[in-house]
């Protein structure tokens, strides 16, 4: 791996973090710029990602001919830190999730007239999507084989849906879904991904359940199938294909959750940071106390643990790998490093830190999720555990060039 990015990658990242200096940081103080569930405004939202489009800052994880920027994962990883300097940066970007990693897994595998219509609208900002795979127990949550909800394939070609969802993240402002359904008992290709729209009938949201906050636009919601019909033209991939597309769609998308996390990380040094600086406490700077250089010694090591791990996983996905291993490490050390660095920067604000007065407390309710979503961390290192049996040694292999 060679670390160094291009001028063109640092003039890109380096303007992405100048709009959210001047741009977006501002309206972090401001309550007139939240929503209700906490998130940025959405009528404010629109006039933001208004600014970012006009100056070329939309969309870089997809390709140019999508109506993207085409950087690849590594340049994503660089960029991605930045633009996650602000707690309301990946949304005004667009690319924030569930719509980031939709938009991927879309311009991977649709066709040209699915990308026409499912994709192309969610690029422009025109709506918003959502992702339907987890379920209530005994359903499938990070096991997808366990999936419940049924497809049923109809005479005329079409599928009807029955089944129940749940923790849809984004599924109350959503208009395009893929939902991941069971179309046969097939351990391998019983899983078929589908497209739908918010207004076809056959389903509803029973209801957006209350987290710790904050959340998402869209929240995260209970959904209830109750006969949705999907035609054919509307699988991705053609039926049975779902658990691939789980996987085309997972990895990436937990990865880019990985690089967008430890942006907060770096944010929450820099408040820390520039506390001690300038509070005193029986006669000395906290920023001179040797405990507290080691907590934030300690804590900018883990985070460049973490930078060190999102970029190797990034360079094997832009390698045409999936990478399981590697995106599995860096979610767990980016899900704990963004807990720790919040926890530690309310340690060192102290009373400050839990209030309002900065954005502590919001990363800090928002970090606890981050050891949850997209796989808890027992379950990626079970994943670890699987690849190391399997592999033995060689799980550390270097890669060799070719002669």
């Amino acid at each position: 791996m060679d670390f160094t990015i291009s001028p063109e990658l640092d003039d890109l990242r380096a303007r992405i973090a100048a709009f959210v200096d001047t741009e977006i940081l501002p309206l972090e103080a401001d309550p007139a710029a939240y929503d209700a569930h906490e998130n940025i405004e959405l009528g404010l939202l629109d006039r933001m990602r208004a600014k970012a489009r006009a100056q070329g800052l939309w969309c870089l994880q997809l390709q140019p001919d999508t109506g993207g920027l085409g950087v690849g994962r590594m340049g994503m990883a660089v960029c991605y830190e930045a633009m996650n300097r602000s707690i309301f940066g990946p949304a005004v970007f667009n690319s924030a999730a569930p719509d980031d990693g939709n938009m991927m897994v879309l311009e991977a595998i649709a066709t040209p007239d699915q990308k026409r219509r499912w994709l192309e609208p969610i690029v422009q900002g025109k709506v918003r999507s959502a992702f339907a795979m987890t379920e209530p127990s005994p359903g499938g949550g990070s096991d997808p084989s366990m999936i419940q909800t049924t497809a049923d394939k109809q005479p005329d070609g079409s599928y009807r849906i029955h089944g129940r969802k749940w923790f849809i993240t984004g599924a109350e402002t959503a208009a395009h879904f893929i939902l991941v359904a069971r179309t046969s008992d097939n351990p391998r290709s019983g899983l078929t991904a589908f497209l739908f729209h918010r207004d076809q009938p056959g389903w509803r949201i029973v209801r957006r359940i209350g987290i710790m906050g904050p959340e998402e636009h869209g929240g995260h919601c209970e959904i209830d199938f109750d006969g949705l019909t999907v035609q054919p033209e509307d699988v991705l991939m053609g039926e049975g294909q779902g658990m691939k597309i789980t996987q085309i769609r997972l990895g990436p998308a937990r990865l880019t959750h990985c690089m967008r996390w430890l942006g907060l990380a770096k944010r929450c040094v820099e408040i820390a940071n520039d506390y001690a600086a300038v509070r005193h406490g029986f006669g000395v700077r906290l920023a001179d106390r040797e405990s507290v250089q080691l907590m934030l010694g300690g804590l900018a090591m883990n985070i460049e643990i973490g930078r060190l791990l999102v970029m190797k996983a990034a360079w094997e996905l832009d390698r045409g790998n999936f990478a399981r291993k590697e995106v599995s490490m860096a979610k767990i050390q980016a899900a704990n490093t963004l807990h720790q660095a919040a926890d530690v920067a309310i340690q060192i604000n102290g009373a400050r830190g839990y209030s309002k007065d900065t954005v502590l407390e919001w990363i800090y309710r928002y970090a606890r999720q981050a050891r949850l979503v997209d796989g808890a961390d027992e379950v990626h290192r079970m994943v670890l555990h699987r690849a190391l049996s399997g592999e033995g040694s060689d799980f550390w292999r270097w890669p060799v060039a070719q002669a």
